[in-house]
């Protein structure tokens, strides 16, 4: 499952390279790495809960 969600990561940035998304922080090109960011700040944010819990 880990390995699906990565590779659906990747696929979004490769999309949103030859054509943005259109969201309000994915409107140009150059914001591909916007997508790293949010995906490695949900993943944190998972690990943190899953150690309190």
């Amino acid at each position: 499952m880990t390995k699906l969600l990565g590779l659906l990561l990747l696929l979004a940035m490769v999309v949103h390279i030859i054509k943005p998304l259109g969201l309000p922080f994915l409107k140009r090109r150059s914001d591909f790495w916007r997508i790293a960011v949010v995906a490695f700040v949900a993943w944190a944010f998972t690990l943190l809960l899953r150690d309190f819990t």
